[in-house]
């Protein structure tokens, strides 16, 4: 990082923000919490509930600008959700709205990282394969790091009992942990040009 003081925002849905966990840790406090860093880092969560990437991509640039600075090493993570089918968005239009925003990120130097969309027992799950499928390439035509969490889950037990344990749809503290093991170990420290933790 050279030195510089580190700032992330992450933008998706609720997801991001941890909703169903007990802890209010999420995914995205535990990686912190696994993070160090010598420099001063800043971490925010800009969730918004069932947010598909139309309105994701309408809104993150604004909302980042205002906590993102000169001098800073700006980041952006992109937690992506099922929104989109639920809303019936086309894999087309999905996989448009995150090239916008890696394309608009980019162009102000801010470095992305993006999140795949989980299970859900409410999501057909071959559409939710599809649409995973659909964002990894995008992230990967740009050399963008794309944490794939569909697959790996979508046949784990603890995931699929933690959501059941909840509301349904969203995971508690066993299935933060899965996912933000996910995102420990697919280059979240090595984006960050960061030490591997203990």
């Amino acid at each position: 990082m050279g030195g510089r003081e580190l700032r992330i925002c992450v933008v998706g849905d609720e997801l991001s923000a941890g909703m169903g966990d007990a802890r209010g840790l999420g995914w995205v406090g535990r990686v912190v919490a696994r993070t160090q860093s010598e420099e001063p880092m800043f971490v925010t969560s800009l969730a918004v509930p069932e947010e598909t990437t139309t309105a994701l991509s309408a809104r993150w640039e604004a909302e980042c600008r205002r906590r993102f600075a000169p001098g800073c090493d700006n980041r952006l993570v992109v937690a992506l959700g099922s929104a989109d089918l639920v809303a019936g968005l086309s894999l087309a239009r999905s996989r448009l709205n995150l090239a916008n925003i890696i394309d608009s990120a980019r162009s102000e130097q801010v470095g992305v990282f993006v999140v795949g969309p989980p299970p859900r027992p409410d999501v057909d799950g071959d559409a939710l394969a599809a649409l995973s499928a659909a964002f990894a390439d995008v992230s990967g035509r740009r050399q963008v790091r794309y944490v794939e969490t569909f697959a790996p889950l979508r046949t784990h037990d603890q995931w699929h009992a933690d959501v059941a344990a909840g509301d349904g749809v969203h995971p508690g503290q066993a299935g933060y942990g899965l996912l933000a093991w996910l995102v420990l170990h697919n280059g979240w420290h090595d984006w960050l040009a960061l030490p591997e933790p203990d």
